[in-house]
């Protein structure tokens, strides 16, 4: 370890940050906060960098600051990392938390080397995720308000019975309803009037999303992915932008761990106790293949949506997907079989699947560099 570099550990917040600075030289350890503003953030790293003996790192916990507080840092010259918050080790009798406190325990981690950082992604890579999210979010915000929607009917008595909500037919019956009051009727078009607003925005998302998939630095890679059954563009282009560079992983069982879809375990002494699955790392990629990996309970077959997908896709690719569909199919019922719960089952092919992703990107960059030689 070189004992020359200044150690600066930050428990950041939106709008001032708890610092710890320990020196080497003369062992001093001072704490102090700052604003979380570009000219008190940039004069505290100054100053820091005037006061230090030779180099200087900082650390933060990947949180509400994101990466920018990192590249500001760089920009001024010293070295930053981002600390994944969930493998940072807690002392279980602890039961005092204050930031200065989390500022001192986390540079006291720092020093001894004890922090897993997170990958950073490039401006553009993270752009390109924003966007992904942004339309999640729009999701889930139309979700929302068609549940409100629906409950506001069923306490007035106006409950469909015709078929499944949210059909042309059903939103013609929406369109229809009589209400005796003028209250009532002017709840329903506020409800009604941001359920269409939300739909409008999902569709202009979408529109985005696609328009992201054709871009040359992803357009490729999304034709690939999509070859795999339950994968289509919304899936891979998000997959891609959460997960930006695959070659980080060097084996599929590290982009399982980091997916948080390997089993915790418990065990000590000659007692073995496996318990549920970690549910670290990122969890929307989790998310996407537990819900791709229900596909897969299906006998295996290339339905005409798949086919059409897979038109004009290397031969190598289309055989590493059907190479997923036959063993994660066999896969799901076997568990089945051994009385495993369907949810659990799919959680397992979620986690085979993460594996045949990786072969199916690592293929592709393989070829990428043999062809550039």
């Amino acid at each position: 370890m070189n004992t020359s570099i200044t150690h600066v550990a930050m428990d950041t917040h939106k709008k001032e940050h708890s610092v710890a600075v320990a020196y080497p030289d003369t062992g001093e350890l001072e704490v102090f906060t700052v604003k979380n503003t570009v000219r008190d953030v940039t004069k505290m790293v100054k100053k820091i960098q005037r006061k230090a003996p030779d180099q200087v790192r900082f650390c933060y916990e990947a949180g509400v600051c994101g990466f920018t507080l990192k590249r500001r840092i760089e920009g001024l010259g010293s070295a930053c990392m981002v600390i994944a918050p969930s493998l940072v080790p807690v002392k279980k009798g602890d039961r005092i938390k204050t930031d200065r406190r989390d500022a001192r325990k986390l540079l006291g981690q720092f020093l001894a080397g004890q922090l897993t950082q997170v990958h950073p992604p490039s401006v553009a890579q993270e752009a390109a995720r924003e966007i992904t999210r942004c339309r999640q979010a729009a999701q889930e915000d139309l979700k929302r308000i068609r549940h409100q929607l629906v409950k506001f009917l069923t306490r007035h008595g106006y409950i469909y019975a015709d078929g499944r909500h949210w059909t042309n037919k059903h939103m013609a019956w929406l369109r229809s309803l009589p209400f005796d009051s003028t209250d009532l009727q002017g709840v329903f078009d506020s409800y009604h009037g941001e359920m269409e607003h939300c739909r409008q925005r999902l569709a202009t998302l979408d529109k985005e999303v696609a328009a992201l998939a054709e871009r040359s630095e992803y357009k490729e890679v999304v034709g690939l992915l999509r070859c795999l059954r339950g994968v289509d563009t919304l899936t891979a282009i998000t997959l891609l932008t959460e997960l930006f560079e695959f070659g980080r992983f060097d084996s599929p069982r590290k982009l399982m761990a980091y997916l948080g879809l390997v089993p915790s375990e418990a065990s000590s002494g000659e007692k073995r106790r496996p318990g549920a699955i970690t549910k670290t790392g990122n969890g929307r990629v989790r998310r996407l293949l537990i819900e791709s990996a229900w596909h897969y309970r299906h006998r295996a077959s290339v339905s005409k949506e798949l086919k059409h997908r897979r038109d004009g896709q290397p031969l190598w690719a289309i055989d590493v997907a059907d190479r997923a569909m036959a063993r994660l199919y066999k896969r799901y019922h076997r568990l089945i079989e051994r009385g495993k719960v369907p949810s659990k089952a799919v959680v397992a092919v979620a986690r085979e699947l993460a594996g045949f992703l990786w072969s199916l990107l690592h293929e592709h960059q393989r070829r990428q560099i043999q062809a550039a030689t």
